[in-house]
C-alpha cells in the first residue's frame, strides 16, 4: 500500500475522530438551552437516518447494479447490532448531564479496557502481557483524568454511573460494527444501525416524555448533532480505516479523546488540570501500546 493512500487513510479516521470529539459539547451547549436527553437524541437520530437515506439512495443511482442489495437477515442482524448505537448515545447523553464533559469522555474511553475483558471472554484465551499492561496503564489514566487524586469531591455518582454504561455499549458497537454483514456497503450498514439505535432512541423518549416536545431542537442543534454524530464520522471513518488498518486506524481515531477536552475546555470553560492532561495521555498511550503490532503487520 502505498504512502499516499496511508496518509490519506490517516487523514479521514482523524477528522472522523474529531467530528466524534466535538459532540459531547454541542449536547452541553443544547443542555444549556433547555432541550432534553430525549429530544438531543430524537433530533440527532431522526436526522441523521435521513441524510443517510438519501447518501443510499444517490450511492445506488450511481453505482446502478453493483450496490449488492441486504437480505432480510442481514437487515436484521445490523439493526440489533445498532440498537448498541442508540444506549450508547442515550448513556453518554444521560453522562454528560451530570459531569463535566472532560470527564465524560474519559469514562466512555474504558471501552479500551472492556474490550480485552470482552476479547477474553469471547475467545476464551487469557490476554497477551502487552494488553494487561495496557489496561493497567488505562486504569491509571483514568484516575488522574477524572482528576479523583486532586479533587476533594467526588463526581456525581449518576454521570459515573452512565459514562460505564456508555463505554459497555460502545464496546459492544466496536465489536459488532466489522463482523455483522461485512459484504454490505458501509453506508448500507450504517443506515440499517441507524435504525436499530433509532429504535432504542424513541423508545427512550416515549418512555421519558412529559408531555411537550421542543421541535426548535431540530434546526437548532439537531443538524449539527447528526452530521458530526451519525454522517460524517461513520463514513469518513469506513473510507480511511482501510487504508491505515485496524492498528493504525485505532490510534488515530484516539484523537476524539484530547479533542472532546480541548472543546470543553475552550468552548464550555471546564477546569482541565495538569494531572488530568497527564491522565488523557497515558489512555492514549494504552492505545497505542495494544495496537502497536497490528500497526507493524499492516
Amino acid at each position: 500500500m502505498s504512502q499516499n493512500n496511508i496518509l490519506k487513510g490517516v487523514f479521514l479516521v482523524g477528522l472522523g475522530a474529531t467530528s466524534y470529539g466535538m459532540l459531547a459539547t454541542f449536547v452541553k451547549l443544547a443542555y444549556g438551552e433547555g432541550y432534553t436527553t430525549a429530544e438531543v437524541t430524537s433530533s440527532q437520530f431522526i436526522l441523521g437516518i435521513l441524510g443517510m437515506l438519501i447518501i443510499n439512495a444517490f450511492q445506488k443511482k450511481r453505482n446502478n447494479e453493483d450496490v449488492v442489495k441486504a437480505k432480510g437477515k442481514d437487515i436484521s442482524m445490523l439493526m440489533l447490532a445498532g440498537t448498541s448505537l442508540g444506549f450508547t448515545s442515550i448513556f453518554y447523553y444521560l453522562a454528560v448531564k451530570y459531569i463535566p464533559v472532560s470527564i465524560g469522555i474519559v469514562l466512555l474511553m474504558q471501552s479500551v479496557w472492556m474490550g480485552v475483558v470482552l476479547e477474553t471472554i469471547l475467545t476464551k484465551k487469557l490476554p497477551s502481557a502487552r494488553k494487561i499492561i495496557a489496561v493497567i496503564i488505562v486504569l491509571i489514566g483514568t484516575a488522574l483524568a477524572t482528576n479523583l487524586i486532586e479533587s476533594d469531591s467526588f463526581p456525581d455518582w449518576r454521570g459515573i454511573a452512565w459514562g460505564i454504561l456508555a463505554a459497555a455499549s460502545f464496546t459492544t458497537t466496536m465489536f459488532t460494527s466489522n463482523r455483522v454483514a461485512v459484504h454490505l456497503s458501509s453506508t448500507q450498514r450504517s443506515l440499517f444501525m441507524l435504525l436499530g439505535g433509532g429504535v432504542i432512541v424513541f423508545a427512550f423518549a416515549v418512555y421519558t416524555w412529559t408531555g411537550t416536545f421542543n421541535v426548535d431542537i431540530f434546526l437548532k442543534w439537531g443538524i449539527v448533532l447528526s452530521l458530526f454524530g451519525t454522517i460524517i464520522p461513520p463514513i469518513l471513518m469506513n473510507a480511511g480505516f482501510p487504508s491505515t488498518g485496524i492498528g493504525l486506524g485505532s490510534i488515530v481515531s484516539s484523537l476524539e479523546l484530547p479533542v472532546s477536552v480541548m472543546m470543553a475546555f475552550v468552548i464550555l470553560n471546564e477546569e482541565v488540570t495538569i494531572l488530568q492532561w497527564l491522565g488523557i495521555a497515558l489512555i492514549i498511550t494504552a492505545i497505542v501500546v495494544m495496537n502497536i503490532n497490528t500497526r507493524k503487520k499492516a
